[in-house]
């Protein structure tokens, strides 16, 4: 079997991030209904998992490929370099749940992470000042780098107790937000429209107040402050936006690049759910069961396409790797003297 030419695609590392966010909203929404503790654990072990298989792939891939790719290559390529982000911005996430059984294994993890995506965040930041991105190349993964992994940053290190950098991540997050929201908007109206494959990052919008939201509560304990009020107001704006984009989205053929709407989705729905716990309405159980069937919908239809596809790449590799064997069999042996029969 030929050796591969090129690393795995860092849309990837986009499946462990929306699990992540899955499990978060689970975490959110357990206390409000009621829920046994242990139930948001299988989703974290899920993302867990998920997080540490899809790194192992990519570093497996890398060494193999690396005489073709070098690993700066692909996070200075244009289109896939924010997407690394991905990884420490996962490993917070991860970090605040592992805190609840190691307060110290998850704070280090969690400061770890930040102190990721800060070196990568400035590393990136430093290759644009070069002057040579083309605003054609932006897309909605331009926000997390700076954005996201700062709002996200802001949250984790408030619940692992390292509350003197939460409001950091958190001016971070709300600069670069609207400085690349802003970017974003002008490459989404003035220049062709994205690619199908970058489609899906469009969503992102939607995440940034949505974690705002949740980092604003944690950081005033739970004051219904006119900031937090300003931000639910973007959001909804925003979210609507995405409602309208729907059907473009459902044109779109799918790739494990969907994964992209699941985290801003689980954003949205953890952001719903402290807005219902903080306003605590008798019939808040209502909205938060209905919000959690339309997120795991969305995560069963995405996880079941997700392994329809990659059953269908095995295949196809297994067919390959037959073809190849039967092709080598097939060859003509060296002829002495006579001819051989095959």
């Amino acid at each position: 079997m030929p050796r591969p030419t090129t690393r795995i695609p860092l849309n990837t590392l986009a499946v462990p991030f929306g699990l992540a966010g899955f499990a978060e909203t689970w975490s959110y929404a357990a206390p409000v209904l009621h829920l046994p503790a242990f139930l948001p654990q299988v989703f974290w072990v899920i993302a867990a998992v998920a997080w540490l298989w899809m790194l192992g792939a990519h570093v497996v891939r890398g060494i193999r490929v690396r005489a073709h790719e070098r690993l700066v290559d692909q996070l200075r390529h244009p289109a896939q370099g924010p997407l690394a982000a991905l990884v420490p911005a996962t490993a917070m996430l991860l970090g605040v749940d592992l805190a609840h059984v190691w307060p110290v294994g998850g704070q280090v993890l969690v400061l770890l992470a930040v102190a990721v995506a800060a070196g990568f965040a400035a590393w990136l930041l430093s290759t644009w000042f070069e002057g040579r991105l083309a605003l054609e190349s932006v897309h909605g993964g331009y926000l997390l780098p700076t954005v996201a992994a700062a709002l996200v940053g802001s949250v984790a290190t408030h619940e692992v107790g390292a509350t003197w950098l939460s409001w950091a991540c958190f001016g971070v997050g709300v600069f670069f937000w609207g400085v690349m929201t802003g970017l974003l908007l002008l490459r989404l109206c003035f220049r062709p429209e994205l690619p199908g494959p970058l489609v899906p990052t469009m969503a992102i919008l939607v995440a940034p107040p949505a974690v705002a939201t949740v980092s604003v509560f944690a950081l005033t304990d739970d004051v219904v402050t006119l900031p937090v009020q300003a931000i639910a107001g973007l959001g909804a704006l925003l979210f609507l936006v995405q409602l309208a984009l729907l059907p473009r989205y459902v044109r779109l053929s799918f790739s494990l690049g969907f994964w992209s709407f699941v985290f801003p989705a689980a954003a949205v729905a953890t952001a719903a759910v402290e807005w219902l716990r903080v306003l605590d309405p008798s019939w808040a159980w209502i909205l938060v069961v209905a919000v959690l069937a339309l997120l795991c919908a969305l995560v069963a239809v995405v996880g079941a396409r997700s392994i329809g596809l990659a059953a269908h790449h095995l295949l196809r590799q297994a067919e390959d790797v037959l073809q190849a064997a039967d092709d080598q069999d097939a060859e003509p042996g060296p002829v002495t003297g006579a001819t051989r029969v095959v």
